[in-house]
């Protein structure tokens, strides 16, 4: 039910690279919200054209959603946690990179052809 999407403009590293991301953030996820890992799903897109600040410099947008409520104390240290490990995975500076962080409904959330909730 956790999801981590990553987006950024940073071109598409080696296929380890990206495959050891997607790996450390699943992990990171599940221990921030307390969820089995079994159940986190990651995401990822290169080369998305995008700007920030007015400049086409590196640049990164997470979206983390999961079923259930979100404490300002998670968000806060998946902020940090997560901006750094864009920044030493993919070179993208900290203060280029935004996340949503979503609640979501277990009615809201659909899985083994049935929702959570």
């Amino acid at each position: 039910m956790p999801l981590i999407k990553v987006q950024t403009s940073v071109s598409t590293p080696e296929a380890s690279a990206v495959e050891g991301l997607l790996k450390s953030l699943s992990a990171k996820l599940a221990k921030h919200l307390g969820k089995p890992k079994s159940y986190v799903m990651t995401a990822f897109e290169p080369d998305v054209a995008m700007t920030f600040a007015g400049t086409t410099e590196p640049v990164c947008y997470l979206e983390i959603k999961s079923v259930g409520t979100m404490s300002p104390a998670q968000t806060k240290a998946m902020s940090q946690d997560f901006c750094q490990v864009i920044n030493e995975k993919l070179g993208v500076p900290i203060n280029r990179v935004y996340i949503e962080f979503a609640d979501a409904k277990g009615s809201m959330w659909g899985w083994n052809s049935s929702t959570f909730g």
